[in-house]
């Protein structure tokens, strides 16, 4: 068979394949299911999306109808769930809260058998938003939340929980766009690692766990995070680019800019761009913007950079008034459908994921008995 390819961190290594999303590839851009990313964003709402990652097809209006009222019907928590994100300290990352949210609730509510994935996957994007913002309120203020509202998606229900009263049109499609754009991005960390969980023919929950304590990591989430402090050091655009030109000179990492599959642009990045200037009307998120853009000057004149994804969410959800350390989570509520139909796709044809590694350790050596030593 000769040598297996070999490459750090498997840059450019095809370790599978997928009918769920191309992701820079010649002429594609970014597609979910064969559908531009950009027509997915302007047209589509993100439970739209999910359908189409989970079928592999758009629903029809009664079946958008019925997955919408599905999933809005089971946003409650069992009352073993609950006891749980009570006893997880405030201090912790929300993201360890949902991590260990998922897990309980996979022992509460167990995937019986792979029949029952979807189930399972549509409690998960259903429950996600209450985990966190159930545990957020008591642990910030002892109130223990309703977690039923009338608001019919899953974006809608967030900023309800978050703020505790009804959010606008607008800001509920600023969400709901934010979700599609996240929602998909091919054989990235923390699916590969939901994909290798799956492939043990273990739960869909440990799979998701997986992928979230993955995520977790701030080389794969929480750049919009990083993003966000990095713009909110500056007060204004010069002072902004002084102090870009001196972390470059310092050979510092600014979060936010380049991708590892994308060369030229992330088509992400243009969509979440417009909404962050539309959403940023205040004079404190004006000014948030406008460091925003400098900093992104900057980096296209000196290292010929592009700003991901995370770069503008960050000024979006700022002025959307979601706290910085929900911003991963987030990313987790959208991510989490194409976790999910990554698995469906790793069941439907599996074999267990078991790559090779090159030896780098010493030559072959006698045992010494330990008092020869």
């Amino acid at each position: 068979m000769g040598n297996p390819t070999q490459s750090a961190g498997l840059a450019g290594v095809v370790a599978g394949r997928t009918a769920l999303s191309t992701v820079g590839k010649e002429g594609a851009g970014l597609t979910y299911c064969g559908f531009a990313i950009e027509d997915l964003a302007e047209h589509a709402s993100f439970e739209e999306v999910a359908w189409l990652l989970f079928t592999g097809e758009l629903p029809t209006r009664p079946q958008l109808e019925e997955f919408t009222q599905r999933l809005s019907g089971q946003r409650s928590l069992p009352a073993g769930l609950r006891i749980v994100l009570e006893q997880i300290p405030g201090s912790t990352h929300p993201m360890d809260a949902l991590r260990t949210g998922c897990s309980m609730l996979g022992c509460l509510e167990p995937e019986l058998h792979f029949t029952d994935q979807q189930r399972a996957a549509e409690r998960l994007l259903a429950t996600l938003p209450s985990m966190l913002l159930y545990w957020y309120h008591f642990q910030a203020t002892g109130t223990r939340i309703p977690l039923e509202s009338d608001e019919p998606t899953l974006a809608g229900h967030f900023l309800r929980l978050l703020h505790r009263k009804p959010p606008s049109a607008e800001h509920v499609r600023a969400i709901d766009v934010s979700l599609i754009l996240y929602a998909e991005h091919e054989f990235n960390a923390s699916t590969f690692a939901a994909r290798v969980a799956a492939s043990t023919l273990s739960d869909i929950h440990s799979a998701i766990t997986a992928a979230i304590g993955t995520l977790r990591g701030p080389l794969h989430g929480g750049a919009n995070e990083a993003a966000l402090e990095l713009m909110e050091r500056f007060p204004d655009p010069d002072t902004a680019e002084r102090g870009i030109l001196d972390l470059l000179a310092r050979k510092e990492k600014i979060m936010g800019f380049g991708h590892r599959v994308y060369r030229d642009r992330d088509p992400r990045s243009d969509i979440i761009q417009k909404w962050a200037q539309r959403l940023c009307q205040r004079p404190e998120d004006q000014q948030l913007y406008a460091v925003a853009e400098r900093i992104h000057a900057v980096m296209r004149r000196e290292k010929r950079l592009f700003p991901n994804l995370d770069f503008y969410t960050a000024p979006a959800y700022r002025a959307l008034g979601i706290p910085a350390s929900m911003f991963t989570p987030l990313f987790v509520f959208s991510r989490t459908a194409g976790w999910a139909a990554h698995v469906f796709e790793q069941r439907a044809d599996n074999r267990i994921i078991r790559p090779t590694a090159e030896y780098i350790g010493s030559e072959p050596r006698a045992f010494v008995p330990i008092e020869k030593r």
